[in-house]
Formats: C-alpha cells, structure tokens, sequence
C-alpha cells in the first residue's frame, strides 16, 4: 500500500504543525468519493489518494495518508470519519513537544476508541481512568478485561486482519460482516 501525503494549507505559518497518518483498512467503494472529500475538506486541496483492494472483504477499498496540520487534526478526522457506516479506520497523531500523541481507531462493531500516546508510540493510560478500572474490579468486574478495554485490544484484534492483508500474507476472511 503506498502512502500519500496532505499538508494542511489553511494554517498559518505561526502555529506549529503535527505529523499524522490516516489508515483506512476497508471502506465499500461506494462511500470512496465521500471520504475524499472529508478527508479533502480537513486538510486542503492537496489530499490525493491511491486505494488498493481490500483482500479480506471483498468489494471495499483501502489507502493511507500522511498529514502535517495543526494538532487537534487527528481528532476531527476520526469525527467526521466515523460518520460513514461500514468504515474501519485508524487515526494517529504524533506527540510533539506541546501536544500529546493520539490515536482512534474505530470498526463498524465496535465503534469508535482513543488513546494517548507516548513519544515512542505506546498508549498512556492516567491515572484516573486506572483508579476507575480497578474500582470495577473491586465491584466484580475482571481486571484483565478492563484493561484489555483500556488499551483498545478488541480494536486492534478487529483490525489486525485489514492491517496486513496483502499478496500473500494470511488472511482470516470474514463472513457476515456488516
């Protein structure tokens, strides 16, 4: 899959920009045109996309996109995107020396995750959200699932196949997806 870069243009020259990429691992083509123009509309005229097939559900495509805009970009990205019904897609913003990293990942199924990130790419959970999951444990809840929750595991479990589906790689087809 080849990657594609967009700079955003309506950003002024005084405000530091960010580094992200766009991950779309399946979108039925007829909602392609759609996405470019979100994409299109977030980041500015120089968004040009090349899809591939998606191997493990037939019918839809998938791209990638780097971007450089102001941070917050990621965010509104994974907004819009989640608005188009049988979209799966990653979102990542790279941490900088004022902004902390992010990620959003969201499935049909599931719907939509965040994550901070670190500076070497790992997900930050703080304090509180700790506190919370291990509250739920102590009221009956397992301990492990919520930090399964925390970490975005069952995303990454879904998205896992759509991830490397290329020629010659293993894919676990799926059936029934909606």
């Amino acid at each position: 899959m080849s990657t594609a870069y967009a700079v955003d243009s309506t950003t002024r020259s005084n405000v530091p920009l960010v580094r992200g990429v766009v991950f779309i691992h399946s979108c039925p083509r007829a909602l392609i045109s759609h996405v470019e123009w979100c994409l299109t509309n977030l980041l500015g005229p120089g968004v040009r996309l090349h899809w591939d097939d998606q191997p493990v559900q037939p019918g839809s495509q998938r791209c990638e996109l780097g971007w450089k805009a102001t941070a917050g970009t990621a965010s509104r990205i994974a907004s819009e995107l989640r608005a188009f019904p049988g979209l799966r897609f990653e979102v990542t913003q790279e941490p900088s020396a004022s902004t902390e990293g992010e990620r959003y990942a969201c499935t049909p199924s599931l719907g939509i995750f965040r994550a901070a990130l670190s500076h070497h790419g790992d997900v930050v959970v703080n304090e509180e959200r700790i506190r919370s999951a291990m509250a739920r444990a102590a009221a009956g809840e397992d301990l492990a699932n919520e930090l399964r929750t925390l970490l975005g595991s069952a995303w990454d479990e879904e998205l896992e196949a759509f991830r490397f589906a290329g020629e010659g790689a293993p894919v676990r087809w799926m059936h029934e997806v909606s």
